[in-house]
């Protein structure tokens, strides 16, 4: 589903990631661990999209198309999501407005207003969403955890085909941190694939995880199962070198 080849790329001119090589397939859960600063979120911002930052030399695909010239929407039609470590306040323009047309621009078909209304009221009450969040504008005035599972929520509402989770649980409380995994493991099944950055290894406890990789210096220095995803949450960084 995911091919990314010898890809260097950073900000400004700096490079940040040196030749990253990774390939998800469909079915597949793939965490990414590593220090802060190691360039996890530069990677997925890439895979994005994210104008900011530049490729110099590589490529990333996505089920065989690439994607290094495509802009964000383009890629978010072609099914990717990417849910934020700091989800953006967007004044203005309500949950339930905002994931309607959101649906629409990626299947791009007009989405009737009460069915819409009914899935997304069940998937909130899953989520342990107030429902009357709904009618609120995205993210004004919303804790840190509701921005968090409102992140889940649209994760579940756009059902892309490769959910990519950046450290969305982190600041939040272990009764928060399973209804986002629950949330992320409803996601999850044999036709669609996750990517997820996370130093909380709580978030995996209703996953498979499939393989782990270790990103340190903006170079993936070792891979494994969740025999690593242990080692690492047991012993932190220290026996991994550049």
């Amino acid at each position: 589903m995911l091919e990314i080849k010898s890809l260097h790329a950073g900000v400004d001119g700096k490079e940040i990631l040196h030749g990253i090589n990774l390939t998800v397939n469909r079915g597949e859960v793939h965490v990414i661990l590593g220090p802060n600063g190691s360039g996890k979120s530069t990677l997925m911002n890439l895979i994005m999209g994210h104008p900011k930052y530049e490729i110099q030399s590589g490529t990333i695909k996505f089920e065989g198309q690439e994607l290094n010239l495509l802009a964000p929407f383009e890629r978010a039609r072609l099914g990717i999501f990417l849910s934020f470590q700091s989800p953006e306040e967007i004044p203005g323009i309500t949950v339930e407005n905002m994931l309607r047309a959101a649906c629409q621009a990626v299947t791009g078909e007009k989405i009737k207003i009460l069915p819409f209304r009914k899935k997304l009221q069940a998937v909130m009450q899953e989520l342990k969403i107030n429902p009357d969040s709904a009618n609120r504008y995205m993210n004004v005035g919303f804790s840190g955890g509701e921005k968090k599972r409102n992140e889940i929520l649209q994760l579940l509402m756009l059902n892309p085909k490769l959910a990519m989770l950046d450290e969305t649980d982190s600041g939040l409380d272990v009764d928060a941190v399973q209804i986002v995994s629950n949330g992320v493991a409803k996601f999850h099944n044999k036709d669609n694939a996750c990517l997820i950055i996370t130093h909380n290894t709580q978030i995996l406890k209703s996953l498979t995880v499939d393989k782990a990789h270790v990103l340190l210096n903006g170079q993936i220095v070792a891979e494994g199962g969740t025999e690593l995803v242990d080692e690492v949450s047991q012993n932190g960084y220290s026996k991994f070198t550049y």
